[in-house]
């Protein structure tokens, strides 16, 4: 008899539902918000209205691409967090009351371990132990990863993620949002080493880059002081040497991570691994070192419910299953 995972995302601005069964992804539907590109970035309240609107016919679309009955499923897989409260409580509430409905167990999902665990919808898996880089909007971490759900953050940003340091540069360069696509796209017309950016001199594997963001402020008010077209003149060249030297700084730290722990299985994950220029980097660097290089599928990159049903599937074979009085967490750690 098969075992089919319902599962649902909703952490920050983007809606997803996605069917798995028997460790198989069918479906992984996901509804942007384009309310936020009118503020330059995403505004919690107006997010949470909108997975109200996006999380039925999300789901329906996920059960109708799988060809799955909604009174096959025999788990409902959620986030319970990180992410914004009041996106978060959409998608247990939903998760809670169909669950409820159809009297079948809830599976709590740390949203940052599936990012992890997106390595394993493919046919091609990471053996354990390996390091996963994971790189988004607001996280920035290195997790050595000992088993599904055995992960231990050993490096991780002291401020600002890379995901928001591209954001920011974008804002900088008056590009709308989200910037991270636009600064890949310019990148790939510009020369990388036009402009030097400092790389941060942090100890260990952590990171930094409110310094990089800072010197990149100072490097366009400095500029355009000078020549008031400077950024529309060498948009590309500027975008392509951020990217670098953000690139640079985050392959650096992990190289030196797999090299302190002796480990040659090596993947990326999150929302910035879809950044053109960090997945060439990464496999240049695995060429070079003899490491086998993991990156998900564009789809299971981003913000999505596929990676939320690998795991709950996972965790559903371990039996971990969680109470209706169940609450999601804005803050939650591996």
């Amino acid at each position: 008899m098969s075992l089919v995972i319902l599962a649902i995302e909703s952490s920050c601005d983007d809606t997803s539902a996605s069917v798995c069964v028997d460790g198989v992804v069918l479906s992984n539907v996901i509804a942007n918000q384009s309310i936020h590109e009118a503020y330059g970035g995403v505004v919690p309240e107006l997010a949470s209205r909108v997975h109200q609107q996006n999380i039925v016919p999300a789901v329906q679309q996920a059960l109708i691409k799988a060809k799955v009955s909604k009174n096959a499923v025999d788990a409902v897989a959620f986030t319970r967090g990180p992410g914004l409260l009041g996106s978060l409580l959409v998608g247990v509430s939903f998760a809670k009351a169909f669950a409820l409905a159809k009297n079948i167990p809830i599976i709590e999902i740390n949203h940052m371990q599936a990012h992890v665990l997106a390595h394993f919808i493919g046919e091609r898996k990471p053996s354990f132990p390996f390091l996963c880089l994971t790189v988004s909007g607001g996280h920035t971490q290195i997790v050595l990863v000992k088993d599904y759900f055995d992960m231990k953050v050993v490096g991780q940003t002291l401020d600002d993620a890379a995901g928001e340091a591209m954001d920011k540069t974008s804002k900088i360069l008056g590009l709308p949002y989200p910037g991270g696509p636009l600064i890949d796209k310019h990148a790939r017309l510009g020369d990388p080493d036009k402009y030097k950016f400092p790389e941060p001199q942090i100890t260990g594997f952590d990171f930094s880059f409110s310094g990089l963001k800072t010197s990149i402020l100072y490097f366009i008010r400095d500029n355009v002081a000078l020549n008031p077209n400077f950024i529309a003149d060498n948009l590309n060249d500027i975008c392509a040497s951020v990217e670098k030297r953000i690139v640079t700084i985050l392959l650096n730290k992990l190289k030196k991570a797999a090299d302190e722990y002796g480990i040659k299985d090596i993947a990326l994950a999150g929302g910035v691994s879809a950044n053109t220029g960090l997945r060439q980097g990464l496999q240049a660097m695995g060429d070079k070192n003899g490491w086998n290089c993991f990156i998900p599928e564009m789809q299971y990159c981003t913000d999505n419910a596929g990676m939320i049903a690998i795991a709950g599937y996972h965790k559903y074979l371990k039996g971990e299953f969680a109470e209706q009085s169940i609450t999601p967490l804005a803050r939650m750690s591996f």
